[in-house]
């Protein structure tokens, strides 16, 4: 049977009140499984739902963390703190947390190739940049139209080695997160091919921000943070093309947002189809992660004591979600596997 607003509230509300009074995030008290935390809205999450996993805490300290992306040759996952211009780094093996890299321009999406060498999306210097093995650094974006970008924000790779991306400004919009400056070009998705030719596949959006494929890379999702606060869909032509965009799901004013200031922000697929999102600016019983079905019907819930930016499948079996949440790292192991590697 379908939960019901009635049953979604009575959960909430339970689960407020363990998770106002209770919850300690240091992992000195243990929470009972299931995870309270962890809310099914539709039967179907049920399966996805691992009942004697907690969420966990790893890491907190940061200003905004963003951009996880794991790095299974290495075993380790890196996220950006934006405003401390740093990449962090977690070792799962012992759970240790040291600074990657203390200079990162200000980068806030990370992802990794198919040859496993890391892409960042850096706001103060506007590049999409590749880590070499050698330690160099490859400018893949820089301008276009001649015009630099405004600030690029995430990216995913496709198997044809294109690396696709969004350009919503936010890092040149404030000194915090990158350098004031003018935005030059209409905030757009862009995809770079193998041979480095740059081409804008979209800018029917007003802020494209996350951005993920479907397992079969048939359809890309994109998140648009500006207005309309929703979650769209595309169907990918040839691998290099997008046709018009459809809305998959609206964040706005769903759950406890009752004056519609919510929205996502990172999406991630896991194999079945499902579309994991990000979501915050609203408080207890919104922040966290939304998980939606292939359809984009509203199936799953996991809640956040914080706005949570990003996220991403990780682990040897990729059935670990992470999660990029304002100050904080947060961890869950699912009953499902992230639809790509990264």
């Amino acid at each position: 049977m379908s939960t019901t607003r009635r049953t979604f509230i009575t959960s909430i509300a339970a689960s407020s009140a363990v998770s106002a009074f209770a919850r300690d995030w240091s992992g000195k008290n243990p929470e009972r499984y299931p995870d309270p935390d962890v809310i099914a809205l539709e039967p179907d999450f049920e399966k996805l739902i691992q009942g004697n996993a907690p969420i966990r805490r790893l890491h907190t300290g940061m200003l905004w963390a963003e951009g996880p992306a794991w790095n299974g040759t290495g075993n380790y996952l890196v996220w950006s703190d934006i405003p401390n211009n740093a990449q962090m780094r977690y070792l799962p093996e012992d759970g240790h947390v040291s600074v990657l890299r203390n200079n990162a321009n200000n980068s806030n999406g990370n992802t990794f190739d198919f040859q496993g060498r890391q892409i960042s999306c850096e706001h103060a210097t506007r590049k999409v940049v590749r880590y070499e093995a050698d330690g160099k650094i490859t400018v893949l974006a820089s301008e276009f139209d001649g015009k630099p970008f405004n600030a690029p924000n995430d990216a995913v790779v496709h198997p044809d080695g294109g690396i696709w991306f969004t350009d919503p400004g936010y890092g040149s919009m404030m000194d915090y997160e990158g350098n004031k400056g003018d935005l030059l070009l209409k905030e757009a998705v862009y995809r770079i091919d193998p041979g480095g030719k740059i081409s804008k596949v979209t800018d029917e959006l007003v802020k494209p921000n996350g951005l993920c494929f479907s397992p079969d890379y048939k359809k890309l999702y994109i998140v648009d943070t500006g207005d309309p606060k929703n979650i769209k869909a595309f169907d990918v032509a040839d691998g290099v093309k997008l046709g018009k965009g459809r809305v998959f799901a609206v964040n706005k004013g769903a759950l406890s947002d009752k004056a519609g200031k919510g929205g996502s922000d990172g999406v991630r697929c896991d194999i079945n189809g499902n579309v994991w999102a990000s979501a915050g600016w609203v408080g207890d019983g919104f922040d966290g992660v939304h998980v939606f079905n292939p359809e984009g019907q509203r199936i799953g819930f996991i809640k956040l004591p914080e706005t949570a930016s990003n996220l991403c499948f990780g682990g040897p079996k990729r059935n670990r979600l992470f999660v990029t949440a304002s100050q904080s790292l947060y961890s869950l192991y699912v009953n499902t596997r992230g639809a790509h590697f990264c």
